[in-house]
């Protein structure tokens, strides 16, 4: 599988669209905002959208939740715990900021080991809860996407509801970092890393 990230709303967001090279199947995964930055990445590469998900129901990742699903008629991801958030947007000062809309109900929720087929390829997914109590990760051929999780030399918040250090720290030390060290780590805000790389120079969880 591959991917292309588009970076969105006033958060800058990474909305990740991942795809089946051979069948151009993909999935759309936290679009925040600017749902026409989205759908010209999807057209630009004749891709055919089969899922949405959410990695987590924070504002910023879930604001063009609407948009992409009255596009494309695709079935929406989200772990049940964050799933009240998807109807509550409106409630967020930022939802104005970012243009935010309300977001259709989830229409199946994500557990642990659970795999969402993309063509020919998979994502499997990890609850990573921390900075939500729903936060998931999504790992693919060689990525995770980790949604609030895991940064480039950084770790969520868990100041915000829901949020939680034990479970943050758990999440990351016992689920992400056990990975293979080349694993990429496509973070929900900022640049790419690696497990390795956090692995030995994230001061956050040392």
């Amino acid at each position: 599988m591959e991917y292309e990230i588009a970076v969105v709303g006033a958060l800058e967001t990474n909305c990740y669209i991942v795809y089946c090279q051979k069948t151009h199947a993909c999935a759309v995964v936290d679009p925040g905002a600017e749902p026409e930055k989205i759908i010209q990445i999807i057209t630009k590469n004749n891709l055919n959208p089969v899922a949405l998900i959410n990695t987590h129901g924070h504002v910023d990742h879930i604001g063009s939740n609407k948009d992409i699903k009255e596009k494309y008629n695709v079935p929406l991801y989200i772990h049940q715990l964050d799933s009240p958030m998807l109807e509550s947007v409106h409630l967020f000062e930022l939802s104005f900021i970012l243009g935010a809309k309300d977001s259709p109900p989830a229409d199946k929720f994500l557990q642990e080991g659970d795999e969402i087929s993309i063509g020919e390829g998979a994502l499997k997914v990890i609850h990573t809860p921390g900075h939500s109590r729903g936060s998931v990760s999504l790992l693919g051929d060689g990525f995770i996407l980790s949604g609030d999780t895991l940064f480039f030399g950084g770790v969520g918040r868990t100041d915000l509801p829901g949020g939680n250090w034990e479970e943050l720290e758990d999440s990351i030390i016992n689920k992400i970092l056990t990975l293979p060290e080349d694993i990429i780590v496509l973070p929900g805000h900022g640049p790419s890393t690696t497990v390795g790389k956090e692995k030995s120079g994230n001061s956050f969880i040392k």
